[in-house]
């Protein structure tokens, strides 16, 4: 078996929206064990489904929106709606089930979560490849920290996340004091790159290198041709300029689209960096390695 080439693509430079301060860089395992960020409030930590009934974000203390992901568990009538393995009722259990639903730093969800009697539920059409062209569908969070749209499970169907999906009264919503897009952002594209195949290569990940303070978020965007000239048209996980390759972090590998980024021997990225909502803290990524295979 050929071993997939690895191109080390020199350093995006540095792309710092403000100066960063050992001292005031958050790790998101401590952010893990704060307390919850959802609204106490009676009307405002509760989503909806149908099948099972209330969801409560709250009661569990554990559930926490950050810029790059969920954290902790609600409860429901059927058990925990468990949101990343990392932070589950029994610990961390990633290294036999790895899962979480991301937040890719503007307060766009995708991902999954878990439930132990109804499976997968998936925050985002994305996940399930040609979902989208049937049903568009993304749960996000808006610049109020409001919950908004649905989540869906084969099972049980549509989780609503806010009344005004379906009407009010009854009042309900899931609110976090997370706000979603309120951060400023930075956005570089890289020059052109040549796999050196003349029938087309197939890019397989992307990983990158820096540092990505609490409250920060880093995502790319891919262009592929067969002509050095382009064109060139940037895309996330479907074939639409509105999607994004999200990254939990520095060293952690994202998958790419097979079927968008296949049979093309040149290729570009755009890098999209976000600070943190108070517009203090700011990524910083030094090295991005893009890997493909013939």
């Amino acid at each position: 078996m050929r071993k997939a080439p690895i191109f080390l693509l020199n350093s995006v430079g540095a792309l710092i929206l403000a100066v960063l301060l050992a001292s005031t860089i958050t790790l998101l395992s401590q952010v893990a064990l704060a307390t919850t960020n959802i609204s106490a409030t009676t009307t405002a930590h509760w989503a909806w489904d149908d099948a099972i009934g209330w969801i409560d974000f709250y009661n569990t203390n554990t559930v926490i929106a950050s810029s790059t992901k969920l954290f902790g568990y609600a409860s429901s009538s059927v058990g925990d709606i468990s949101l990343d393995c990392s932070s589950t009722r029994n610990n961390n259990i990633c290294g036999t089930s790895s899962y979480w639903v991301t937040n890719d730093g503007i307060g766009n969800l995708s991902g999954y979560a878990w439930n132990d009697i109804y499976g997968w539920i998936s925050f985002d059409c994305n996940n399930g490849g040609t979902t989208c062209s049937q049903s568009p569908y993304r749960v996000y969070i808006d610049s109020n920290g409001d919950f908004r749209n649905f989540a869906w499970n084969d099972a049980i169907g549509w989780i609503s996340f806010n009344c005004t999906n379906n009407g009010c009264p009854p009042d309900y919503k899931v609110n976090s004091s997370w706000l979603g897009n309120t951060s400023i952002s930075g956005t570089l594209d890289s020059s052109t790159f040549d796999t050196g195949v003349a029938s087309g290569a197939q890019l397989n990940s992307v990983l990158w290198q820096g540092s990505m303070p609490a409250g920060t978020a880093v995502r790319f965007q891919f262009a592929v041709s067969n002509a050095s000239s382009g064109p060139w048209n940037f895309w996330g996980t479907d074939q639409t300029s509105s999607t994004y390759v999200n990254t939990i972090g520095p060293g952690i590998s994202a998958s790419l689209n097979y079927s968008l980024f296949s049979n093309f021997r040149y290729f570009r990225y755009r890098i999209t960096l976000y600070s943190d909502s108070a517009k203090i803290l700011t990524p910083q990524v030094d090295k991005v390695i893009v890997n493909w295979s013939p």
